[in-house]
């Protein structure tokens, strides 16, 4: 098989998965902001966790997920492509959205967040990500799982054990939650374009999309 053919095969797994298998959150979601410089305030706060930032802040990408979703994880590959490809040109955002209907989705938000405020945000993101096979979709409660994780990224374990129990921690994930409630986001993964929904039918698309943006 020829790296081209392999390429071609990745690309349409996560075209399936990925933009035709976003798991719905809620059909009560609120109408998106018609105006254009609420919908952006809303999208990106200034306490979002990024995963990189451009210099000159022209494109900012942001998607809300859940650690436990199928579909965010087929497009996980995907994402770590594009933040690869526009190193240094777009700033790479991410929102928490946790289903309901998955056990561990809050206990994975809180495992994050509790790493970012220890500056590993982005070591715990890319775990749970390259391990969601083993522990997603489980009806046991996942968070001694995470702490080894913490462990792992050498964290700080008492204050790692303090917030993820901490009602800020619970409160922040909410904020991002009730942000896209209010944008009517009502499935995960679901992508804002600086500040423009972003609804791709490919890979194709989406890098296009992004390719206009920084061109304008």
């Amino acid at each position: 098989m020829t790296k081209q053919t392999k390429i071609a095969i990745i690309a349409s797994l996560i075209a399936a998965t990925f933009f035709g298998g976003a798991i719905v959150y809620s059909s009560l979601a609120s109408p998106e902001p018609a105006d254009a410089t609420e919908r952006k305030n809303i999208t990106v706060r200034d306490d979002s966790r990024r995963l990189s930032t451009a210099e000159d802040g022209k494109v900012t990408l942001v998607e809300f997920l859940d650690f436990e979703c199928e579909a965010c994880g087929a497009a996980y590959p995907f994402i770590e492509q594009l933040r690869k490809q526009y190193d240094g040109k777009v700033t790479f955002v991410v929102r928490y959205f946790p289903i309901p209907s998955h056990k561990n989705a809050n206990n994975a938000a809180y495992a994050a967040e509790s790493a970012g405020r220890q500056g590993k945000f982005e070591e715990m993101y890319k775990r749970l990500y390259d391990t969601q096979t083993e522990w997603g979709e489980s009806q046991d409660s996942k968070a001694a799982l995470f702490r080894t994780y913490a462990e792992d990224l050498r964290l700080d374990l008492d204050t790692y054990d303090a917030d993820v129990k901490n009602p800020e921690v619970a409160a922040r994930v909410q904020k991002d939650i009730d942000d896209g409630t209010k944008l009517g986001v009502s499935g995960t993964p679901t992508f804002y374009l600086n500040g423009q929904r972003l609804i791709p039918s490919n890979t194709e698309e989406f890098i296009q999309a992004i390719d206009e943006a920084l061109a304008n």
